[in-house]
């Protein structure tokens, strides 16, 4: 294993509790891997750009991969492709995923690129990789104490399979709205789920 990519679309930043986690499991990782290089793709303090028409013409027209309209695409896809492990931390905002993640989705999720499409639907054309997924909410969506739908899980294991990522494990830190103690109580349960998965084998990446 050489890299891994690390998406926080966390509005704290660095402050985030899943971030925070994502970097532990990081460093637990570069036990194993000492020259495992790290890219961070921070969607808070570096927003990307939004998608507009001329980016929306290029995807249904015959434009090259290396086009300007494309260059945000092609850095993100790039850094997916070279990862051998992608962790993305993030909140879950209104019962899905943030805009920021959504976002970066937009751009990954590309016809001809990442996946093409045919009769019997869309086809990844990415290499799977191990994907972890840390999920922060102030409340509860997973489990018997939850009080609200969570559309993030579902989604965005579609969206990942489309690229053709499907070792794919979701880790949720709830409650972090109800105090230090349930701050605590998450983070400790996370960690144990974490725990309880094997380090990731290396692989060849796309």
């Amino acid at each position: 294993m050489k890299t891994a990519l690390l998406i926080n679309a966390s509005p704290y930043g660095r402050f985030s509790h899943a971030n925070q986690l994502a970097h532990e499991y990081v460093a637990a990782l570069h036990t194993q891997y000492p020259d495992l290089e790290l890219i961070r793709r921070d969607l808070g303090e570096h927003p990307l750009p939004p998608l507009g028409l001329e980016y929306g013409a290029a995807l249904v027209t015959p434009t090259p991969f290396e086009a300007p309209v494309f260059e945000v695409s092609e850095t993100l896809i790039r850094e997916l492709e070279r990862s051998d492990i992608l962790l993305i931390a993030t909140p879950l905002h209104n019962f899905t995923l943030p805009a920021a993640l959504k976002l970066w989705v937009d751009y990954v999720v590309r016809i001809h690129r990442t996946f093409s499409s045919g009769a019997e639907g869309k086809t990844g054309l990415l290499a799977d990789r191990p994907v972890y997924v840390l999920v922060g909410s102030g409340g509860f969506h997973q489990g018997e104490r939850a009080r609200q739908p969570d559309f993030l899980t579902d989604y965005l294991r579609l969206v990942l399979n489309t690229l053709g990522l499907f070792d794919i494990h979701f880790v949720y830190l709830q409650g972090l709205a109800f105090g230090d103690d349930a701050v605590d109580a998450a983070l400790r349960e996370a960690r144990e789920r974490l725990a309880d998965h094997q380090m990731p084998r290396p692989h060849s990446s796309s």
